[in-house]
């Protein structure tokens, strides 16, 4: 759970074939149905940052003509890689408060 984002709201479904839709989608799209706008802004401001590494590195020639979508979806893996190791590195239950 992240604390800076406000807490999942209950779903409920009309059937098991909606249900079964909205699992499988937000499987596809790693947890997230919907980004923020502030989700979807963060992610457009890392660009710039990708690219210098990417230039840093010697790598930039390969991305310099893919599509802002195909580099947000590289930054969007990369977060989400991070945040769930983060998350199972986690000394913490759900019943513990960190302070």
């Amino acid at each position: 759970m992240d604390p800076h984002r406000p807490a999942a709201p209950v779903r409920r479904f009309c059937s098991m074939h909606h249900l079964k839709f909205w699992s499988s989608t937000s499987r596809r799209n790693d947890g997230m149905v919907d980004m923020t706008k502030m989700e979807k802004q963060a992610i457009k401001d890392a660009r710039r940052p990708f690219a210098e590494a990417l230039t840093e590195l010697g790598l930039m020639e390969p991305f310099f003509n893919r599509s802002a979508e195909d580099i947000d979806r590289l930054i969007t893996a990369a977060v989400t890689g991070f945040k769930k190791s983060m998350d199972r590195q986690s000394p913490l239950t759900d019943d513990e408060v960190p302070f």
